[in-house]
């Protein structure tokens, strides 16, 4: 018994010793990557993975947290109290320039999840538009700059040919549409479906995504995009390509899996199930990485430079800027 004994111990031994080679050798490091997503579309895509990781079922150790704003996770991402996070797209662009190159983006996640919506039966394209008011969030972000680009592409000056009524919050203009019983809104997901709760008669007129990808000038609207910090891709490249994999996969699961994906949603707290089921065949859930993702990024990216370079810090990233496995 003692022999035998002894025989297993060495084997034990043996192959923790090869486990251990073979991590060296390979540079990589068992690590749990710490990832911040925002309660919105952009971290929708997530919760298959999310789930899956409390579990114990994701090939990654993962640490998921849910912010309400941007404002919360950037300091951290900086800080390396964050290795990965779910952003705004013109964000990430902004802290690339901003940090000379301490973050990379890894895939764009949601694509455009603004609606053209009308208390009434007026708009049924962007041309329709001319000679409306149009009362609307995001004045001085994203949303703007595509509206604007929008109506100038279809013939309409921003600033001659339409008023845009602009509120701090989207609750302003469902108050606003519900007391005056009409009006047309540029209104977000999930809110769009939010703003129908209050108001069951408000119609979905024109899907901003769609106007754009008409255009078919090579780009695309994008809202949000997943960013991790480039010193821990350095170290863990083979984590982060295992978490591309699962994070793909998890974004399939969610587009085709949608009353089951809604639940997680509001378990993970980033929104309601009865909300989100009804919003996430709207919010365009996407996974797209590699020189796809470069190319969408950068046309969208020179849209909203074109209206103002602040938008993107100030200047369009470089080739840095995105990671390729």
């Amino acid at each position: 018994m003692k022999k035998l004994f002894c025989v297993i111990f060495a084997l034990v031994l043996a192959f923790s010793l090869l486990a251990s080679c073979d991590q060296e050798i390979s540079g990589e490091e068992t690590t749990t990557i710490r990832i911040a997503g925002m309660k919105g579309p952009t971290s929708i895509g997530m919760v298959k993975l999310m789930e899956d990781a409390s579990e114990g079922k994701s090939e990654n150790l993962y640490d998921f947290s849910v912010y309400a704003t941007a404002d919360e996770v950037t300091p951290k991402l900086i800080q390396g109290e964050l290795d990965m996070a779910a952003l705004p797209a013109n964000l990430a662009a902004v802290l690339y320039n901003n940090t000379e190159g301490a973050i990379q983006i890894v895939a764009v996640n949601t694509l455009g999840v603004i609606y053209i919506t009308e208390l009434g039966d007026t708009i049924q394209s962007i041309e329709d538009l001319r000679g409306q008011t149009i009362y609307a969030t995001g004045k001085g972000s994203s949303p703007e700059y595509a509206l604007r680009y929008l109506l100038t592409e279809h013939g309409i000056d921003p600033d001659k040919d339409v008023t845009i009524e602009w509120k701090s919050e989207a609750t302003e203009i469902v108050a606003h549409l519900k007391e005056t019983g009409s009006g047309i809104a540029m209104l977000p997901q999930p809110y769009v479906f939010v703003a129908k709760g209050a108001i069951p008669e408000l119609r979905v007129a024109v899907d901003l995504n769609r106007a754009w990808a008409d255009l078919d000038n090579g780009s695309l609207m994008i809202t949000g995009v997943m960013v991790a910090r480039k010193d821990f891709i350095e170290k863990h490249p083979e984590a982060v390509n295992v978490f591309l994999t699962e994070y793909k996969a998890s974004t399939e699961y969610v587009n085709a899996n949608v009353a089951e994906s809604a639940a997680w949603v509001e378990k993970f707290d980033i929104f309601k199930a009865a909300i989100a089921e009804k919003a996430i065949p709207y919010c365009n859930i996407s996974y797209i990485d590699g020189k796809e993702m470069q190319t969408a990024m950068e046309g969208y990216l020179n849209v909203l430079f074109e209206q103002n370079p602040k938008s993107v810090g100030g200047k369009l990233p470089d080739d840095g800027f995105y990671y390729s496995r």
